[in-house]
């Protein structure tokens, strides 16, 4: 049995939500609904439904599943207004502005006996699963330090990005992916401080780039950054263990990995630069190092409905869980008061079991 579908805003992701929809081996969408006209008509001319009004959708019992793409400032009264008609929840991305927001989504999800999630698809992204090999693996030993970077050369896009009211800035749209990234790789060790810088090169109003530096309870340092105005894009991942270094340099590539394979050399050839000799910073030869690159990753985009359908069915749990959209959207507010006291931030890391 396919679960009905309903996808809320026929906008650039709620038209990504009916294309897989449409391939979908779980869902079948019954239709969409959006306050724009035109995207009804758009709909409506590639042979799918348009709803006339949210309440037409909420009466809709066919429907049992609703995916949520619209400003996230009103992502809580819609889902909630689901959530009562007894319809089942996905939220697009930040799922909303503030902890006590998602604390009462929850709340409503738990109070109707619906299921809840967001849509957290980088984690599908075929570059974190590289990165989640090399952890799952331990290909370079323990991890010490993480790099995570997105850069870009056009500014924000002039839409909701750019508008603080609506959820606009960078650390909201794409820092709540890269964070979710990093937790996931660490989903048993406590996240112990935050510290947090923004950038408005383009934009005054919201964020147009920031830098977030998180630090484990392990001792392990994540560092992630998000760049609009970068001509010169930076390597997307940068990993370094006690075994070695890995590096993505954008999410097309393989992750390329340098083992060192014996600690100390006989001897060292200093490298002479123009105004002096080094030999710490002489390069190691093939001898104490192997250098490989890891399998690109299969990624399966339609894993996450699958999972959600069986959740739904009571066959197995949420693989976007509660305590993990609350963790995220913790440290989302954690970045802000750093950024707002121009300092560090202990953060209280109560979703770790």
């Amino acid at each position: 049995m396919k679960h009905k579908l309903c996808v809320i805003g026929y906008g650039g992701m709620g038209g990504w939500h009916v294309e897989r929809a449409q391939k979908s081996d779980v869902v079948q969408l019954v239709g969409i609904y959006d306050i724009k006209e035109e995207r009804s008509k758009l709909a409506e001319s590639r042979n799918i439904k348009a709803y006339e009004s949210l309440e037409a959708v909420l009466a809709d019992k066919e429907i049992d599943l609703v995916t949520i793409a619209i400003p996230n400032d009103v992502h809580e009264e819609v889902a909630v207004a689901c959530m009562k008609a007894g319809k089942n929840v996905i939220c697009e991305k930040p799922v909303t502005l503030d902890v006590e927001s998602l604390k009462r989504m929850i709340a409503a999800s738990e109070k109707y006996g619906v299921k809840f999630s967001v849509h957290q698809n980088r984690r599908w992204d075929v570059d974190y699963l590289a990165m989640r090999e090399i952890f799952k693996t331990n290909a370079l030993g323990e991890v010490f330090n993480i790099e995570s970077r997105i850069h870009g050369s056009r500014g924000i896009p002039s839409d909701w990005r750019g508008i603080k009211k609506y959820g606009g800035g960078m650390l909201y749209d794409w820092g709540i992916h890269l964070i979710d990234q990093i937790l996931m790789l660490y989903c048993d060790t406590n996240l112990k401080y935050v510290y947090c810088e923004f950038t408005n090169i383009t934009n005054d109003e919201v964020d147009d780039g920031f830098k977030l530096t998180l630090h484990f309870e392990n001792g392990a340092r994540a560092y992630i950054e998000v760049g609009t105005y970068n001509f010169i894009a930076m390597p997307r991942f940068y990993i370094q263990g006690k075994k070695g270094t890995g590096i993505i340099t954008d999410w097309r590539e393989k992750c390329k990995i340098v083992e060192c394979t014996a600690w100390h050399e006989s001897d060292v050839i200093p490298v002479e630069t123009a105004a002096g000799l080094t030999k710490t910073m002489a390069p190691r030869d093939e001898i104490t190092t192997k250098t490989y690159e890891l399998d690109k990753p299969v990624s399966d985009v339609h894993e996450y409905y699958r999972n959600f359908c069986d959740a739904i069915e009571g066959k197995t749990e949420q693989l976007v869980t509660h305590p993990q959209m609350l963790r995220t959207l913790s440290v989302i507010e954690a970045a802000f008061t750093s950024v707002e006291k121009n300092s560090t931030v202990e953060f209280c890391d109560e979703f770790v079991k």
